[in-house]
């Protein structure tokens, strides 16, 4: 992963205080692990639930939101308690994706009564959650999200777009060994610049399946601009219609 100082080291202590949570609950602490993630789609999120999970040697369990959610009421409470039983029984990495689904400001205009009592009962499970389990819960949106959320949290990391220093260290760690040595990193980091990770790395990985499909050994700097350009005009365009 290609983050920013703290941002890595806020990751990093999750780690560390994970890997000693023995020591630090025989004297009367706990260690961080509760997460809200926060910050722009293609930006890491995921990815750091992942990169945890790894880490710490816990299985991932990705959360459906869109699963738990129904019309009927009070079922969707009782699945999200199958959930923190299950946390309970079983040490892992439970990943809440898209949180602001459940986590929204209660007293929005197009909330519905559901939507509130399920926010209700994911304050009360998650402060009640004594497992050594990690919930973490991602959001694009955290402008949305109820603000006694976010008390219920150990820790909040904020995700952004990556600055062009960080676009030329992505594009290097995929292209660097089958591109000339003249390639002038920077100026296509500049060319990147508004896209995020994943929209970067999907570009390279454009560029070298071209590569692979002409039979070129080696990547050309124009080919890499001409790939980036088209993700910046596929983001622009997808995001003018998130505007309308």
């Amino acid at each position: 992963m290609i983050l920013g100082e703290e941002l890595s080291a806020q990751i990093q202590r999750v780690i560390r205080e994970q890997r000693h949570a023995g020591r630090i609950l025989e004297h009367g602490l706990a260690p961080r692990r509760k997460l809200l993630l926060v910050g722009p789609s293609g930006t890491g999120k995921t990815l750091t639930a992942s990169v945890l999970a790894g880490e710490l040697g816990l299985p991932l369990l990705q959360v459906r939101l869109d699963g738990l959610i129904t019309k009927f009421m009070g079922e969707t409470a009782a699945k999200l308690r199958q959930v923190f039983d299950a946390t309970a029984k079983t040490r892992g990495v439970y990943f809440f994706d898209e949180f602001d689904a459940i986590g929204s400001q209660r007293g929005l205009a197009n909330d519905v009564g559901e939507i509130r009592r399920v926010l209700n009962s994911f304050l009360q499970m998650i402060e009640q959650d004594r497992s050594h389990s990690l919930v973490i819960a991602a959001t694009n949106h955290p402008d949305l999200l109820d603000p006694a959320l976010f008390r219920r949290f150990d820790d909040v990391l904020h995700y952004d777009l990556p600055v062009q220093a960080q676009i030329a260290k992505l594009l290097k760690v995929r292209l660097a060994s089958c591109t000339e040595e003249t390639t002038q990193w920077a100026r296509l980091a500049k060319a990147a610049t508004g896209l995020n990770y994943a929209e970067v790395a999907r570009a390279a990985d454009e560029v070298l399946k071209d590569a692979l499909i002409n039979r070129r050994d080696c990547v050309r700097e124009p080919d890499i601009l001409v790939m980036l350009e088209e993700r910046k005009t596929i983001s622009d365009r997808l995001n003018d219609k998130t505007v309308l």
